[in-house]
């Protein structure tokens, strides 16, 4: 076992860490973990990445399930379109991407970099969610209008962030738990459990889309999610000695250089 590898299985710890020490956004860097440092191809880490994010997501949904924070008929309602939008665009889109997209000058514009640029921006706008923290500033809604404009919209932004996830393997937290705030009218608290269940759901089911066509390192694979796992354990015990906030922010800032990185790395080969 190489360095990279070696530093690849404790970034696994680490998305773990970060994901028990605030809440979310640690799945964000399982795509750069397993593309960079242990060099396996974007679309495979994607798909490997949905296992990932749904098995930690599903724990931490066990965990809100147990203490009530779960809003079951919101989580289908948003999780039902958008499990479908990331199967389909894990079975049919992203295998339909042609390899080669467009030759700009001597620079190839292929499928990967395509997919690393994409997963880029969901980075950077991820980055900015955790910087500026607007959860926070985030408030219930209990406005009859809008919980009926709720049972139209809700479906239709599960498509949108079922697309997106299905793309580029990461859960989408960031975009969910304020449509579910805002448009659903749930507590912060609830919003974060319902959140949890929409994206083990979508990211678990939307792997299977994956399993037809594609060959899966299942020994690999089981072993990178529990390393996650055993970091999330670890996470939610440091969690009570440390200011959750600040920590969210200085990771968003993590995020945020990283996301540039990827974007200078890809275009740049």
């Amino acid at each position: 076992m190489d360095l990279m590898q070696i530093l690849g299985y404790v970034g696994a710890v680490f998305i773990g860490l970060v994901l028990g020490l605030i809440g979310g956004g640690g799945s964000i860097l399982t795509v750069p973990v397993l593309v960079y440092l242990l060099s396996i191809n974007p679309v495979t880490a994607t798909a490997y990445s949905l296992f990932v994010v749904g098995s930690s997501s599903l724990v931490g949904a066990g965990k809100n399930i147990q203490k009530k924070n779960v809003k079951f008929k919101t989580a289908l309602t948003f999780a039902i379109p958008a499990v479908i939008a990331v199967f389909s665009t894990r079975k049919f889109i992203v295998p339909a991407i042609p390899e080669e997209i467009a030759q700009i000058g001597d620079f190839m514009l292929t499928k990967d970099i395509v997919i690393m640029l994409f997963f880029a921006v969901i980075m950077l706008l991820a980055s900015f969610s955790m910087i500026l923290d607007k959860k926070s500033d985030l408030k219930e809604s209990s406005d009859v209008s809008k919980a009926e404009k709720s049972t139209f919209m809700l479906p239709v932004l599960g498509v949108f962030t079922g697309l997106i996830t299905g793309v580029v393997g990461a859960g989408g937290g960031f975009i969910i738990i304020p449509i579910l705030v805002i448009l659903a009218g749930l507590s912060m608290k609830k919003a974060v459990g319902t959140s949890l269940l929409i994206i083990a759901i979508n990211s678990l089911l939307g792997f299977l889309g994956d399993v037809t066509h594609m060959q899966i390192d299942w020994v690999f694979l089981l072993i990178f999610t529990a390393l996650s796992m055993s970091g999330i354990v670890l996470g939610v015990y440091l969690n009570k000695f440390f200011d959750g906030s600040k920590l969210k922010k200085a990771f968003g800032w993590f995020v945020l250089v990283m996301g540039i990185y990827i974007i200078y790395k890809e275009l740049t080969l």
